[in-house]
């Protein structure tokens, strides 16, 4: 891609399925640093994955050739399959279908990374569901509330 420059930046947000509790504190680190390279893999550069026991933020510098689709199928499908290959969990691991995804000009990268280095700080004081629809309200997303995320079963 001779000649061709470009500066996207996107913040990609997703659950574990029903949005169980079960990103281990103990795991949850080697599984984001997996995350990142996966991302790295795909010739985009990622800026910082974090989050807590029920989903995922991942702030990347989007290569304009990948597509955000494919790019997530890759990561929640083959950070599944090493959660599972590990058996970090006693039952199947999968990731909630779906994610967010929200961009941003050069001038944030800070506050976004420092948003999402933070998460359990943040998340003493809301939960996911409130983040997530504050998310999406700020960025002027229509949704139905129905269609977010599956509740745990």
């Amino acid at each position: 891609m001779a000649n061709t420059y470009y500066q996207v930046y996107i913040q990609v947000v997703f659950a574990v399925k029903y949005r169980a509790a079960v990103l281990d504190q103990a795991w949850r680190k080697e599984v984001f640093a997996v995350m990142g390279n996966l991302i790295n893999e795909t010739g985009c550069k990622t800026i910082i994955v974090n989050g807590v026991e029920d989903h995922v933020h991942c702030f990347i510098g989007l290569k304009p050739s990948v597509s955000i689709s494919e790019l997530m199928k890759t990561v929640k499908a083959k950070s599944s399959k090493y959660i599972n290959d590990n058996r970090f969990l006693l039952n199947r691991f999968e990731w909630q279908e779906g994610y967010g995804v929200f961009s941003y000009s050069h001038s944030h990268i800070d506050a976004v990374y420092n948003y999402i280095k933070n998460q359990e700080k943040h998340h003493t004081k809301s939960t996911f569901k409130e983040e997530y629809v504050m998310i999406l309200d700020k960025f002027e997303i229509p949704y139905e509330e129905r269609y977010i995320f599956e509740e745990l079963k």
